[in-house]
């Protein structure tokens, strides 16, 4: 009767352990429900079109749903602030997001939240270049011709941007300097309105990012003068760099990354890390970037981490040396 009861005892452990350790391997699954991946730019724009390709890749990887939230504004502010404060998502709600996530630490006065602090790189998605483009029909065939267009009339072109601070903006901020020339800042919420009004004859030229602008390029929608970068774009062969049309100093070149709210522990850190690398070296995400004229950037989240540090420090230099207006 006793080894009976040690027998059912024993049991009963064995299965109430069993249990216990299923219990805890259900409790650290990841993701335990559809992961929400926050795009702080409008539709359409060159974010949300990276941003829904991360995404799909993503859903993949993670076997459940990434679901793209765009909250546009204030150059990606509205959107980080947004996930900065998501304190109990266990890494369900990420962050895609650009330069401007540097830059706009030293470009505005008052940030709704600290990136340094707040928020925790996770991984590069991809670099890339922005395009100098105008409308077909303006009179302006090169780069030169724009520089001596401008210069012969200060203030009169315009310029649409994705908002102040944004990688848009900041392209032109960096090339008016070295070029001396006055051209009005026109900044939206977003890349795409501003390439809308593009089209539609109500601005002059933009610096826009590669996958908003190549189709339309391409397709004699717009006209490209010189893409921003060291080097020409595999998508877009023909447009020489700023440097080779005559700007021997200027080099520009953009990033996006995944960050998540700055509690989540280290172990889910590097999870998304492992997750997100696998995503954007999948053959249709390399495929999908490399159309649009972006380069994926994959690494480790320190490599991250300390690449997102370099840029912080890099934009407060160029801010205070470039003497870039700052917001209140």
């Amino acid at each position: 009767m006793f080894k009976q009861r040690s027998l059912v005892h024993a049991s009963s452990l064995a299965i109430g352990l069993f249990c216990m350790a299923v219990s805890n391997v259900q409790a650290q699954a990841f993701p335990a429900r559809p992961v929400t991946l926050v795009v702080p730019y409008a539709p359409g724009g060159a974010g949300d079109i990276l941003g829904r390709t991360l995404a799909k890749e993503l859903s993949t990887v993670m076997g459940k749903s990434v679901i793209v939230e765009n909250r546009p504004g204030a150059g990606g502010n509205i959107g980080a602030d947004m996930v900065a404060r998501a304190t109990d998502s266990g890494g369900h709600t990420l962050l895609l997001t650009a330069t401007s996530l540097a830059s706009n630490r030293s470009l505005m006065k008052h940030m709704p939240f600290d990136p340094l602090k707040d928020l925790v790189p996770i991984s590069g998605v991809a670099s890339l270049q922005n395009v100098v483009a105008v409308r077909p029909s303006a009179p302006i065939k090169s780069l030169q011709e724009l520089i001596s267009y401008a210069k012969a009339n200060p203030g009169k072109l315009t310029f649409g941007t994705a908002g102040y601070g944004t990688s848009s903006h900041l392209s032109v901020e960096l090339f008016k300097a070295e070029v001396d020339v006055d051209i009005l800042h026109v900044p939206y919420k977003s890349g795409a309105p501003a390439m809308a009004d593009m089209m539609a004859n109500n601005l002059d030229l933009v610096f826009e990012l590669m996958p908003a602008i190549v189709n339309h390029i391409k397709a004699d929608r717009l006209r490209g003068l010189a893409v921003t970068g060291t080097t020409r774009s595999a998508a877009l062969p023909q447009l020489p760099t700023v440097a080779e049309s005559g700007v021997p100093n200027y080099s520009f070149i953009s990033w996006f990354g995944v960050f998540a709210p700055a509690n989540l522990p280290a172990e889910r850190v590097a999870t998304l890390n492992t997750m997100v690398n696998k995503a954007i070296s999948s053959p249709e995400f390399k495929a999908r970037i490399d159309q649009l004229g972006a380069e994926a950037m994959p690494g480790s989240q320190q490599q991250f981490a300390g690449f997102f540090r370099g840029e912080v420090d890099k934009w407060a230099k160029v801010v205070a040396s470039r003497n870039l207006p700052t917001l209140d």
